[in-house]
């Protein structure tokens, strides 16, 4: 009698581990599923503290313009950002107006990333345009654009060239950077007009590709405009401004992320700092007050 007492009491407690065990794993369960819906819906740049400043993450999809004066950081930011969505199996391309692919794999290796591995992975592409690869169409009196671009069946259609973005192996990427959006713009000189035109196809291009784009543009270290013309970031998801602040004799680095559509950030601008490694953002060290825009 004692014994089936027993029995009873181990089966109730068994039955209750049971239970326990099944809820936390249908919690863990829960917990996986959404933190994969999380990340289907944003990207993370991996640079440490700077993610911080959202509540989830950079919208996926979204087209950024990360601005800034000279020595910044933009660069900097832009590819410690591919090297660590690279490192985590995802196609990253960078599109530079500027430095030669050789100099930017050396700027990353300079920080102690591996940029040669990750291109032999097929995981990152680092391209160079120069800027006369943009011309104007002659027959057209507005000064049609066709820079990395190629006009379709349809004459209102323009895309940009397929091999710009999608080579022979099929590389389609999750992440571009586009450094800069200022040195296309200057192919433009005299012609307002024909630039709106190209940057809405651009932006609707890379709308459509559904990667995540930052374009890079050059400012005043503290800016008061916040792309070429202000149709960049009236047509932009989010706008990230980086700051090179003179105080004295002394410049400190810091970061804002000035808009963002669709998500819910910290609006303040917060200390960065350039080391060794890559950048490092301080998200709860604001910025403020004695700030010389020179």
């Amino acid at each position: 009698m004692v014994e089936d007492k027993q029995v009873e009491q181990n089966s109730i407690l068994d039955m209750s581990k049971i239970k326990a065990a099944v809820e936390e794993k249908l919690h863990t369960s829960k917990a996986q599923d959404k933190k994969k819906q999380i990340s289907k819906k944003y990207v993370l740049t991996g640079i440490p503290g700077f993610d911080d400043l959202f509540e989830e993450g950079i919208p996926k999809g979204a087209n950024v313009i990360l601005v800034g004066g000279t020595g910044c950081g933009k660069t900097i930011f832009s590819l410690q950002m591919l090297n660590y969505h690279a490192t985590q199996g995802k196609k990253c391309l960078f599109m530079s107006f500027e430095e030669t692919e050789e100099r930017l794999i050396e700027h990353m290796e300079d920080f102690g990333w591996n940029p040669r591995r990750l291109i032999d992975s097929g995981n990152l592409q680092i391209k160079r345009f120069l800027t006369s690869d943009i011309y104007y169409d002659d027959n057209d009196d507005e000064g049609g654009v066709q820079a990395m671009i190629a006009k379709e069946a349809d004459s209102q259609i323009m895309d940009l060239v397929p091999f710009t973005i999608v080579d022979q192996d099929n590389f389609k990427p999750d992440i571009i950077i586009l450094d800069s959006i200022t040195s296309v713009a200057s192919t433009f000189l005299g012609k307002e007009q024909s630039y709106r035109s190209y940057v809405e196809r651009l932006f609707r291009f890379f709308g459509e590709l559904g990667s995540t784009n930052f374009l890079i543009t050059e400012s005043k270290m503290v800016p008061e405009t916040f792309s070429p013309t202000g149709v960049e970031e009236f047509l932009a998801d989010g706008v990230i401004v980086l700051y090179n602040i003179r105080r004295e004799n002394i410049r400190e680095s810091a970061i804002e992320v000035l808009k963002m559509r669709g998500v819910k950030h910290q609006k303040k601008i917060v200390a960065m700092q350039i080391t060794d490694n890559g950048i490092v953002v301080y998200p709860e060290q604001e910025v403020f007050g004695g700030i010389d825009g020179k």
